[in-house]
């Protein structure tokens, strides 16, 4: 069947953010399938040390820093007519080392994990292309300018109108187009300009239930020194929709349910806080952990983890770990997309910031409930959201059947 071509905007390892657990757990499954060929990008010197793992899953690779900055990509941008966010990720040296690769190597199948890396796949190029597009990212920035104001919201509508763009050629171009949810898909078919000319599938998230095991987890020290309760969200906070969940939950939701319980406190975890959240550490109720070295240990203390995204694309890992660490969660609709559990049973979904408010003091007032509602989450996600189940249809999108792909992974 020939090798795999993988080729990723960011470095898979370590899995720790959500887009990165994605291109980890689906590297992964792609090398039992065949040989891997990983072309990527590496934005931090922790990506860097962790080099050697992966080489020893690949065949090769090529691991460059992004030395562009975002001004520079933006001006690029301008002149070349193209979208910021494929500007940032255009590299000569990936180039010429994606178009070696093909040539050296039997390369049967490139797989294109972002739409950002779709610029890297030769027109002349005849064998299968698969793009993960993960969500839609065209809609995600026309959804920043709907929202923001100028000049900003101009930069985001341009941003929006071109990826739409990119994305319908990348779907055409494609011999399967996939998307992290049902939701997604059903968004991507609605803007594609041809669908009959597309094969746009599904492959959900999943979550690696022994790694997030509350029984293997010695709980955050210093939560139980509150008198609490304790609220934790997590996520990568220089991530626009994570730092407008956490803004909400500080002005919008905190102060009401302070009203209930004085002792409450919003646990803020995850890497590279703005400057706009790290000052908020320190205000009543307030405590801005920044990046840990392991979140486990934060979540196996919460009282209560909240999602109350407003903009939320794809399945929330963040919402899946917390689940499988046997918490309650209360999240918005939005961020329960893709995650086919029951609110009230598996979770709980508040509409709007009365609804959250409501539903938090309700959770924090009745223990016996909460962990009810816990102890599902973990059953559920278990039984329903492990990495193996949801890559499974990777076998029939890179052209295996089954018992050769068991075969190649024995």
């Amino acid at each position: 069947m020939g090798d795999i071509l993988f080729l990723a905007h960011r470095m898979p390892f370590p899995p720790d953010r959500g887009d990165k657990i994605r291109s980890y757990n689906l590297l992964k499954a792609l090398t039992d399938l065949a040989p891997v060929h990983v072309g990527c990008f590496g934005d931090t010197p922790g990506d860097f040390e962790h080099e050697s793992e992966l080489a020893a899953v690949c065949a090769s690779y090529a691991l460059l820093p992004r030395k562009k900055s975002m001004v520079r990509a933006g001006a690029e941008a301008v002149l070349s007519g193209k979208p910021v966010s494929l500007t940032a990720f255009e590299d000569v040296k990936l180039a010429h080392w994606v178009e070696r690769t093909i040539t050296e190597k039997n390369i049967q199948t490139i797989f294109v994990f972002s739409g950002q890396m779709g610029q890297y796949v030769p027109a002349d190029f005849h064998g299968r292309v698969i793009v993960d597009l993960c969500d839609v990212d065209s809609a995600k920035f026309e959804a920043y300018a709907k929202d923001g104001s100028a000049p900003r919201s101009w930069i985001d509508a341009r941003e929006g109108k071109l990826l739409a763009s990119v994305e319908d050629r990348l779907a055409q171009r494609a011999d399967h187009t996939l998307l992290v949810s049902d939701a997604e898909a059903d968004l991507f078919r609605s803007r594609v300009k041809n669908t009959l000319t597309c094969n746009i599938s599904v492959v959900r998230n999943g979550i690696d239930t022994i790694f997030f095991d509350p029984q293997n987890i010695v709980p955050q020290g210093e939560f139980a020194a509150n008198n609490g309760p304790n609220l934790v969200f997590t996520g990568q906070m220089d991530y626009a929709p994570n730092i407008a969940a956490a803004e909400r939950v500080m002005d919008r939701l905190l102060p009401k349910i302070r009203d209930r319980f004085p002792g409450a406190i919003f646990h803020l975890v995850g890497r590279a806080p703005v400057a706009r959240l790290t000052r908020r550490d320190g205000e009543p109720g307030i405590r801005v952990w920044g990046e840990v070295p392991d979140v486990r240990p934060f979540l196996a203390a919460a009282d209560l983890v909240v999602a109350p995204l407003e903009i939320a694309r794809g399945v929330q890992n963040k919402v899946l770990e917390a689940m499988a660490m046997a918490r309650p969660v209360l999240l918005s609709p939005e961020a329960a997309t893709g995650i086919d559990a029951t609110d009230g049973k598996h979770f709980a979904i508040g509409c709007d910031d009365a609804d959250l408010i409501l539903k938090a003091v309700a959770l924090l007032g009745d223990g016996p409930a909460s962990l009810i509602m816990a102890a599902a989450a973990r059953r559920y996600v278990s039984e329903h959201q492990g990495w193996s189940a949801m890559l499974r249809p990777l076998v029939e999108i890179c052209g295996y059947d089954a018992s050769e792909a068991d075969r190649n992974a024995a």
